[in-house]
């Protein structure tokens, strides 16, 4: 009963303080119309010069071939409730959120950055697009060092220290401000890529190289070990064949030399023998190597993963804009807001000293 009613005397203490906070602001109302004025006109300016961004969306689903049969399958089912069964093969290291971090990384990153693109007529790297729209290069104006820094240089991946660093740093800006790479639903393999920046062109060129260049990697990446395993393969069945004809060559050289070959004379058959057992070794190693390749072949397209594109960007580009009755509303509320705080903390401030 005690603590009830300790607890009535507390919130009726609360009550009253807010009630004394309000009507001492209720007596402040001329300067809180005042700063509210001000946090509108000031949201009114803020929406008329901020530039709008441009959103550039991607979203493409990815099927690796791999895991489309048999034990592929329940691995993929068992792997979206977390249960690996180890189906040797039809993992693969980009899948998943691994795939969304390649997207990220430097290497992918900075060579669409250096990337030469057509921005309306003009010839230009993605990454001095970037540049000019943050006006980047005025404000290296006054350091010579970076005043003078050409990335045409740098496409062929040879930067020198200075053009490293400044790539280094555009690539961090724009994994934080720019690019974003989501997986919309955790059960499906559909990723979403959206850049958004202040330049239309920029937006739409950027996000087209780097879904360009991660889809390839990928897709090399996954398949390189069974390409190498075919060239192998093409290579060693070029090699018989070649002996196979030299083979065939030499029988048609020697019957040609002796077209009536005494048939006493068994010396003159082991020539043309040799050759024909030649021929024949090649010919049950190319019949071999020529199943093995095809097999090979056939293999490397079932592993081949298949990326289809579902939503590409198209001008004119979503616009995310703040209109000026946004900014003023927006003004008027957090400036309200801060004029509150601002002339409570003044009463209690001014009461401790008193």
């Amino acid at each position: 009963m005690a603590e009830t009613v300790n607890r009535e005397i507390t919130l009726k203490e609360l009550a009253v303080k807010l009630t004394e906070w309000l009507s001492y602001l209720k007596s402040k109302w001329l300067i809180i119309v005042f700063g509210c004025a001000v946090g509108v006109g000031l949201g009114y300016f803020y929406a008329s010069y901020k530039k709008p961004k441009y959103v550039a969306v991607s979203t493409f689903a990815l099927e690796d071939a791999s895991g489309g049969s048999g034990l592929g399958q329940m691995a993929g089912l068992a792997s979206m409730v977390g249960i690996d069964i180890g189906a040797g093969g039809t993992g693969g290291v980009f899948q998943g959120d691994n795939l969304i971090e390649l997207y990220k990384s430097r290497t992918m990153v900075q060579k669409a950055l250096l990337t030469e693109m057509d921005f309306q007529g003009k010839k230009q790297l993605i990454l001095e697009r970037y540049l000019d729209f943050n006006n980047l290069k005025q404000k290296w104006s006054s350091e010579l060092a970076l005043n003078r820094v050409d990335f045409q240089s740098g496409k062929d991946l040879h930067l020198t220290r200075t053009q490293d660093s400044i790539i280094g740093e555009v690539v961090k800006a724009i994994g934080i401000n720019n690019l974003v790479v989501t997986k919309p639903d955790k059960k499906l393999s559909i990723l979403k890529v959206q850049v958004t920046s202040k330049d239309e062109l920029f937006s739409k060129a950027f996000n087209d190289q780097i879904v360009k260049n991660v889809n390839e990697f990928y897709v090399s990446t996954k398949t390189k070990k069974s390409m190498q395993n075919i060239a192998v393969l093409q290579h060693q069945t070029d090699s018989v064949k070649r002996e196979l004809n030299r083979a065939l060559s030499g029988m048609a050289s020697l019957t040609d030399a002796n077209p009536n070959a005494n048939p006493a004379r068994q010396i003159l058959k082991v020539p043309s023998q040799k050759k024909q057992v030649d021929a024949q070794a090649n010919t049950a190693i190319l019949t071999e190597l020529v199943k093995n390749l095809e097999m090979s072949k056939l293999s490397q397209q079932k592993e081949m993963p298949l990326i289809q594109m579902i939503d590409a960007p198209v001008f004119p580009l979503n616009k995310i804009s703040t209109t000026k009755i946004q900014g003023m509303v927006a003004g008027f509320f957090i400036a309200c807001f801060l004029m509150s705080v601002f002339l409570l903390v003044r009463r209690g401030f001014l009461s401790m000293i008193r």
